[in-house]
């Protein structure tokens, strides 16, 4: 018997992020960054200009290097498909819009002088996420505390004591935000 293999497109929600995020990638070097500046970096822009509230979702997609998108995209790649099968394409999609805007609006009034993009926080929140999966109600499982305090205290530290252009803010906010919709989401079940 001959069983034919095919692609599958298994994973709509993630599969997407990736390719438009590797879109704004090549966008960035063909415009030599103008297309991160207007769409894809968030900062503290004003208020008045409709562009802002749209930076504060689609800052998650631009990235400042192959280095920084590659990194993100892995992790995305890895965990997001386990999430999507679990939870829904939809309840990902909102994770995603949810954590774009919280770490957009968290980096716009508390820290005005730092542009912020990429999709760390994104990627902390389906760490955390992932970490509820087995989660039943009335037990508190021993990995997502463990996650919490390795990975809040990893950030904490960095935040601290290294000098790297890396944003421990949005880490901290997106695994808060994975957190909580892991929680959610699995209270529901």
């Amino acid at each position: 018997m001959n069983k034919s293999r095919r692609l599958t497109f298994n994973s709509p929600v993630v599969l997407t992020f990736v390719i438009i995020s590797f879109g704004a990638m090549v966008a960035g070097y063909l415009t030599a960054g103008l297309s991160n500046q207007l769409l894809f970096v968030t900062y503290h822009s004003s208020l008045a200009s409709p562009m802002t509230y749209v930076r504060f979702f689609t800052h998650v997609l631009g990235h400042n290097g192959w280095s920084h998108f590659i990194g993100n995209m892995m992790y995305l790649l890895l965990l997001g498909p386990m999430l999507e099968e679990k939870y829904g394409s939809r309840a990902l999609i909102e994770v995603i819009l949810l954590t774009g805007l919280v770490t957009g609006l968290v980096n716009w009034f508390f820290f005005p002088g730092i542009a912020l993009c990429g999709a760390s926080g994104v990627v902390f929140a389906f760490i955390m996420m992932t970490s509820f999966t087995s989660f039943k109600e009335g037990e508190i499982p021993l990995t997502v505390i463990l996650v919490a305090i390795i990975f809040i205290g990893q950030q904490v530290y960095e935040g601290l004591f290294v000098a790297d252009n890396i944003s421990n803010m949005a880490h901290i906010v997106g695994g808060i935000v994975g957190a909580v919709a892991g929680y959610l989401l699995n209270k529901k079940e």
